[in-house]
């Protein structure tokens, strides 16, 4: 359960650089979640954006590079988690 939490404060504080790998304009952006272009600058420099918001944005911009982006920096902050190999997983699952 915490993971999921941890996972949504790293994709929150990830935002603003996804923004710019995704190759669109702030204003492209805050146009299309219907926010002015100024309060979306605003909230991108301060990164304090609420739940929708961050919803919204990842609708606009989400493609190959931003969702490869968001995968890299999870496993990142999960690199000192403990982990167990395929096999005790599959065998943990009953699966063999």
């Amino acid at each position: 359960m915490l993971e999921i939490i941890q996972d949504y404060k790293t994709l929150k504080g990830l935002l603003s650089g996804l923004i710019a790998k995704s190759g669109y304009r702030n204003d492209y952006i805050a146009k299309k979640i219907g926010m002015a272009p100024s309060y979306f600058a605003t909230k991108k420099a301060r990164g304090n954006w609420n739940e929708d918001e961050v919803e919204k944005i990842l609708e606009v911009i989400t493609n190959d590079d931003v969702e490869d982006a968001i995968m890299l920096e999870i496993m990142r902050s999960r690199k000192d988690e403990p982990n167990i190999l395929l096999e005790e997983f599959e065998k943990r699952m009953g699966w063999k």
